[in-house]
């Protein structure tokens, strides 16, 4: 981890795209970030994630319990920028505030006090560097509830290295085992072999999950995949090379809320419409046939907006700070 004296003095190189510009001297990256502060779009105690992130709807309506969500951090920003984005505000930086390492800090502790069950970091690779010493400097101050990186898949194995001892749960996409649809839709043709290499360093240091009494998690990986309409062949790849890669020790997300947004009808009409119920079957199908116990799996029509926060307003953790 670098220095903060450092963090202004440097080319990024932090994810696979190596753009090697110089952000403190108002050069963008693929990222669409520049500057020397960390850019925050929303901070928020969230209720959508896995139960054992978010926690369960009974935990949420107990007034009694101290569990009152994921406490969420989505950074502006983006190294992947898939066309099919559906927080493509915040991807494309159109929404976001500047604030800084120990505001960042400020904002962890906040959330804590909120009664978040964890710090849930969305987004987070381009400020990889910040983040950590934004927890290090909570967890001096107070901080003491799971860190969780909410993250594309699209990581350097060397960046996630320096994580190690500040990340407590990876929570990360997969999304493509085709190199050709990586190009198509991210613009990254090298994602099968980089989110790999990602996976396998997230997994070598979290190689099992825990839990607190609760259900909670408190350590370990999760992975994601959004299956995408028209693509159950590449949904069931991604599965059964996490299967092979890291058997039952993850546990696995299969999400089919899939919502189109923004001009996809003009970029990819074939992604213009949702996953039917046949597809998600199709797949969940498959990872019962493969022997894979640890999977989440949504149920009913989870494709709405509720899913997409609001960018555009003031929120916890940043008026304050």
């Amino acid at each position: 981890m670098k220095h903060e004296k450092d963090l202004n003095n440097s080319l990024c190189t932090l994810c696979p795209r190596e753009c090697r510009v110089h952000r403190a001297q108002g050069l963008k990256g693929y990222c669409q970030v520049s500057g020397d502060c960390v850019y925050i779009a929303r901070a928020s105690l969230h209720l959508w994630e896995e139960p054992c992130i978010s926690g369960t709807p009974e935990m949420q309506a107990d007034p009694a319990c101290p569990i009152n969500g994921s406490g969420t951090i989505f950074f502006s920003g983006c190294n992947l920028r898939c066309i099919y984005c559906q927080n493509h505000e915040i991807s494309d930086r159109a929404a976001g505030r500047p604030v800084s390492i120990s505001q960042l800090s400020q904002i962890m502790l906040s959330l804590q006090e909120r009664g978040a069950a964890n710090i849930n970091l969305v987004t987070p690779t381009h400020y990889t560097d910040s983040i950590c010493l934004a927890v290090t400097m909570a967890r001096q101050d107070g901080l003491t509830i799971p860190i969780v990186y909410n993250c594309s898949g699209y990581e350097k194995a060397e960046t996630l290295k320096s994580l190690k001892g500040i990340v407590d749960i990876y929570l990360t996409d997969f999304k493509y085992m085709d190199s050709e649809i990586a190009g198509r839709y991210s613009k990254a043709p090298d994602y099968p072999e980089v989110a790999s290499l990602a996976l396998q360093e997230m997994y070598a240091q979290h190689p099992s999950c825990s839990f607190d009494e609760s259900g909670m998690m408190t350590e370990g990986v999760i992975v994601r995949h959004l299956i995408l309409p028209g693509h159950t062949k590449n949904a069931m790849a991604v599965i059964r090379h996490i299967y092979e890669t890291c058997q039952d020790n993850v546990w696995f997300s299969l999400m089919n809320q899939y919502t189109p947004v923004n001009d996809i009808a003009t970029k990819a009409p074939n992604l213009a419409r949702r996953v039917t119920k046949r597809e998600y079957k199709k797949v969940v199908d498959y990872c019962l046939e493969l022997g894979m116990e640890h999977v989440f799996i949504q149920e009913g029509d989870v494709a709405r907006e509720s899913f997409i926060p609001d960018f555009f307003t003031d929120n916890l953790g940043l008026e304050n700070n």
